[in-house]
């Protein structure tokens, strides 16, 4: 299940091209094998430029800017993070019905000193993975397998880390004669009442009921470049403007960043990247998410039952509120006066 956790970027993205070419300079400078102390200078100050390059270009990304940092190739996925995050891992397979749907991967884990269960979207580099693994896009047996987990779980008083990273639920005629609308929404209902801690983390893409299907938790985080949406900025361009050439200004009305996801109160927490993104340093990224793993395990962890379950009742109870006033005829009245 190994794969290679040190994949360098494999493409840069476009506002990213000017670090890049910057980069190709300091590792030709680097490369000389007896430099002078001008080119140390010169080492020493193009090190400084990129950083403050990166921080300028990724502190000002618009929301389509951050659909490509959340989908880029070689940022850390599902697989990685197994690798990185955890001392020990046992797969485990099947839904007891259909099939083994390995779009969504599950087993038993440990972080540190805490046995869990984990439950993660695996999308796949290359086209052999992609295939194998559906590009992230579950099928019902999937959602049913991640749902049989985490009560499974919760049968034996171990907590549940949810990793998110999928475009969507899978939306082909045999997974919609499957039932998937169906068993997504047995999910939503189930999860909301498994009485033992969930933690998810939205790691890249976090693609409408296909990441709401794992979605349903105590304490619910997001990587700062991954996004959380209703619909892709495409799905949504082709039903307004009715061309996806319009992503982008789509990317910009959904307000699915992180930050916007936060201010609305659906997240809990942001997890920051390292400097240019989390493609750019796993073990980095690996390092920090798991230090908010175990964090928000150890808050949750010994919360009585009823306790949890109301917490988490009360969470998603508040999503959506907002306030609307009334214009009264004595108000208008007022205010022309």
């Amino acid at each position: 299940m190994t794969i290679d956790i040190l994949m360098p970027p494999l493409r840069p993205l476009p506002f990213e091209r000017k670090i890049t070419d910057l980069e190709a300079q300091l590792e030709a400078l680097d490369a000389e094998r007896d430099p002078t102390p001008e080119t140390k200078d010169a080492i020493r100050n193009m090190r400084v430029d990129l950083t403050r390059m990166k921080r300028e270009i990724y502190d000002n990304l618009s929301p389509w800017d951050i659909v490509q940092v959340a989908r880029h190739e070689a940022r850390p996925q599902t697989l990685d993070y197994i690798e990185l995050l955890f001392d020990e891992f046992v797969e485990l397979h099947g839904d007891k019905a259909f099939r083994d749907d390995r779009a969504i991967l599950t087993g038993l884990a440990k972080l540190d000193d805490i046995k869990l269960m984990f439950v993660g979207q695996q999308k796949g580099r290359n086209l052999e993975e992609r295939q194998k693994h559906n590009f992230g896009m579950a099928h019902p047996e999937g959602y049913r397998k991640a749902l049989s987990k985490i009560e499974m779980a919760a049968k034996f008083g171990l907590p549940v880390v949810c990793l998110i990273d999928t475009a969507g639920a899978y939306p082909g005629i045999g997974a919609e004669e499957r039932g998937q609308a169906y068993q997504i929404a047995v999910n939503l209902r189930d999860m909301s009442q498994v009485g033992t801690p969930i933690v998810c983390v939205i790691i890249g893409e976090g693609g409408s009921g296909g990441a709401l299907g794992i979605g349903i938790g105590d304490h619910i985080a997001i990587l700062q470049f991954a996004y959380y949406s209703v619909i892709s900025p495409e799905g949504c361009a082709g039903i307004l403007w009715k061309h996806q050439k319009f992503a982008d200004r789509a990317a910009q009305s959904l307000r699915f960043t992180a930050r916007d996801l936060q201010q609305f109160g659906i997240v809990d927490e942001i997890i920051q990247e390292p400097l240019g993104g989390a493609h750019r340093d796993h073990r980095q990224m690996a390092t920090r998410l798991k230090g908010s793993l175990s964090a928000a395990l150890r808050k949750l962890i010994g919360i009585p039952r009823e306790q949890l379950l109301q917490q988490r009742y009360d969470k998603f109870r508040r999503f959506g509120q907002f306030e609307e006033l009334a214009t009264t005829e004595a108000d208008r009245d007022t205010a022309h006066a």
